[in-house]
């Protein structure tokens, strides 16, 4: 059974285009972007009070482009994409999208790279991509050298993006390096860009970003989202979002509403990729952060009201450890999060409803495979634990383990999607893209089942990885299910389950935790209070759901940068401790 958007959902505007570039689509009002008259400058900097309206930015891109080709001495129509391939490593920045788009208008490739990354991953990253350049900023230009030189990248093809209050003396490493704005400055004075010459479906199978995908096991490879994924993404999203838009239109139906959202989230993430461009088509303007920087963000929410907050559960959490400190702001104005890139536990979401009282709590779902949301949370219908309803034209179907498909409500099976947004694989990788990408279909790899929300409106629910379900005694344990279940112990503040093996069981469930700080004093009985723990679980769960394996406390639980847990790295610290 194929199930697909709810029939309340609009429909997509018109088809995506497949001869169109990203940078066009997003500053070119044919294609239905917010009128120039109505949109907000589309990128602020809290720190430096910069502002780059939304003219400017379509004019900066041009100059930006320009610099690059001379420096690079690349042109628009000549070579293939794959020889201008660019990363950028950095921190946020207002320029960091500009940038995208300037690579982009050259026939470029962007590669975005975590400002996590150590010189090993974005030498990795730089040698599969096979990048041409990069563009990091000062704290992270060390580790770019090193990675750059590792992989042939002369040095000055290392280029700065200055961030704000950062200034360069004689003596900094970073001295007499090229600059983004010096590459704009240098751009103003060379020659128009011919423009792109692009054959009818060219949209469609060249790529705009390779993203690397953070995957649970080995190392990342590099996804390869094309012109029209990116678009067709934006055209889902802005379509079912847009019934919540129509109704803070103030002026009656001529005029287009426009909001401040707030800019924490990593850049180079898909997800925020996505958003972000979503946010200019709209017209709305951006708040950039170079981190997620708590209280500088309370400081920009309350002066430039921002209304919508792009988070992920790890940042949420945050905030509600200095909750006390976030009333003492006026942050009246938020009256809408999204949370993505992680499952938000009902738990959590609630507590930030206390904190954020006018704020509706959404979630949305998607892979950096399908560049990027999937299903988002209707606002009409906020479901907690639902990670909402298919975007127009997506559909979806779930498969048991015997290759059938679920044909009821309510009956979970392994994920699989069908969108103008699925990519086009992987770089380099056939048979993983062989694995992941069946018939025209997404292979996911999570546990999913499509239910009735309480109004009647189909939304899905997400109930684990395939790969991460525990396998014990033939039973399926999902880890995310222990989890949401230990949250409820006064003890816990974080967890993550992973599994043991067992001679008997095959496999057992062990918990990491990390304790709310009352429970970490020198008189507490460590050893008491994790027994106490496996009896909560054992009180309530099956048998095959007890922890088995044990309860280890820590101080941290690993995440990636989108707040997903790595798993991964606690089994190996599981499988290590036993081999000591």
């Amino acid at each position: 059974m194929v199930f697909t958007t709810p029939a309340w959902a609009p429909q997509l505007p018109f088809d995506p285009p497949d001869s169109v570039p990203i940078h066009q689509f997003q500053f070119d009002e044919a294609h239905g972007r917010c009128s120039f008259q109505f949109s907000k400058d589309p990128f602020t900097c809290p720190l430096s009070a910069a502002t780059n309206p939304v003219l400017d930015v379509k004019q900066r891109i041009d100059h930006l482009a320009q610099g690059l080709a001379k420096q690079m001495g690349w042109t628009p129509n000549a070579d293939s994409e794959w020889n201008k391939v660019v990363s950028i490593f950095s921190l946020n920045h207002i320029d960091y999208m500009a940038l995208t788009w300037a690579i982009q208008r050259l026939n470029g490739i962007c590669t975005p790279a975590s400002a996590s990354s150590t010189a090993e991953d974005l030498e990795h990253q730089l040698r599969d991509s096979q990048a041409k350049a990069v563009f990091t900023c000062q704290p992270l230009l060390s580790i770019a050298l090193k990675a750059a030189a590792a992989v042939g990248i002369p040095e000055s093809h290392v280029y700065l993006i200055d961030l704000p209050g950062q200034t360069r003396t004689s003596t900094d490493p970073s001295s007499g390096r090229k600059s983004l704005q010096d590459l704009v400055i240098e751009g103003r004075e060379e020659p128009a860009l011919d423009a792109l010459s692009w054959e009818p479906g060219q949209g469609a199978r060249q790529v705009a970003f390779l993203c690397y995908s953070s995957g649970t096991s080995g190392r990342p490879k590099g996804v390869q989202i094309t012109h029209r994924n990116v678009i067709a993404n934006i055209l889902q999203c802005s379509a079912l979002d847009s019934g919540r838009r129509k109704l803070k239109e103030k002026d009656g139906p001529s005029t287009t509403y426009t909001e401040n959202s707030l800019g924490v989230l990593p850049m180079s993430h898909a997800y925020t990729l996505i958003v972000m461009q979503l946010a200019t088509y709209r017209g709305d303007g951006i708040v950039v952060l170079p981190t997620p920087d708590l209280i500088a963000s309370f400081k920009a929410i309350s002066k430039y009201r921002i209304s919508t907050l792009w988070l992920v559960p790890a940042l949420i959490e945050m905030i509600l450890k200095i909750r006390n400190i976030a009333i003492g702001y006026d942050l009246s104005c938020v009256d809408n999060i999204v949370s993505g890139a992680a499952p938000l536990s009902e738990k959590t979401a609630d507590a930030i409803r206390k904190v954020l009282p006018n704020c509706r709590v959404r979630q949305g779902y998607g892979l950096t495979e399908a560049s990027t949301v999937l299903c988002w949370t209707p606002d009409h219908d906020i479901w907690t634990g639902a990670v909402g309803s298919l975007l127009p034209g997506c559909e979806a179907k779930l498969v048991l383990p015997d290759g059938s498909e679920v044909s009821e409500l309510g009956v979970p099976g392994e994920l699989f999607v069908k969108s103008p947004s699925i990519t086009l694989g992987y770089h380099n990788d056939p048979q993983s893209t062989k694995d992941t990408f069946v018939d025209g279909w997404l292979r996911t790899g999570d546990e999913a089942m499509v239910c009735k929300s309480p109004l009647g409106n189909e939304q899905v629910v997400i109930t684990d990885r395939i790969k991460d379900l525990i396998k014990v005694r033939g039973h399926q344990v999902s880890p995310s299910e222990l989890e949401t279940f230990l949250l409820t112990h006064p003890a816990v503040a974080d967890c993550c389950v992973v599994p043991v093996p067992n001679a008997q069981s095959g496999e057992v469930p062990k918990a990491f935790i990390v304790r709310h700080h009352q429970y970490c004093d020198s008189n507490t009985d460590e050893q008491g209070l994790k027994h106490e723990i496996q009896e909560f679980v054992k009180a309530s769960q099956a048998d095959y759901k007890r922890l088995a394996g044990g309860v280890e406390f820590l101080d941290v639980i690993p995440k990636g940068a989108g707040g997903k847990l790595l798993r991964r790295v606690l089994r190996a610290k599981s499988a290590g401790d036993k081999s000591t």
